[in-house]
């Protein structure tokens, strides 16, 4: 399911671990208690706030809405860019898609 499916949800995934170290955030894949540090993934500022939107259940619009309030883009703009970052990040197993029932895929 594509991240412009009406009403999919999306949430981080538990498999790994986060931080912020100097305004970015940095994700590192966690297999059986041990960190993938060949897999580590920043975010810069942008993604930094759309991974902290991920703490809870969230749809394309919501998310989009998040990154409109914070910063100077269009409604399109946001959107796209929440579409990308969803595509991305559930491809590497970072964030999950629940879709619409709200249940993992």
């Amino acid at each position: 399911m594509s991240p412009e499916s009406s009403g999919c949800r999306y949430v981080r995934s538990d498999s790994v671990v986060s931080r912020v170290i100097g305004g970015e955030t940095l994700i590192v894949p966690v297999h059986g208690d041990v960190g993938d540090l060949a897999s580590v993934y920043s975010f810069n500022e942008t993604g930094t706030r759309i991974w902290e939107a991920l703490a809870e259940p969230r749809s394309v619009d919501e998310l989009s809405a998040v990154v409109e309030s914070q910063y100077l883009t269009t409604a399109e703009g946001a959107r796209s860019d929440i579409e990308r970052f969803l595509e991305e990040t559930c491809a590497k197993g970072i964030v999950k898609n629940l879709g619409v029932s709200g249940t993992e895929r």
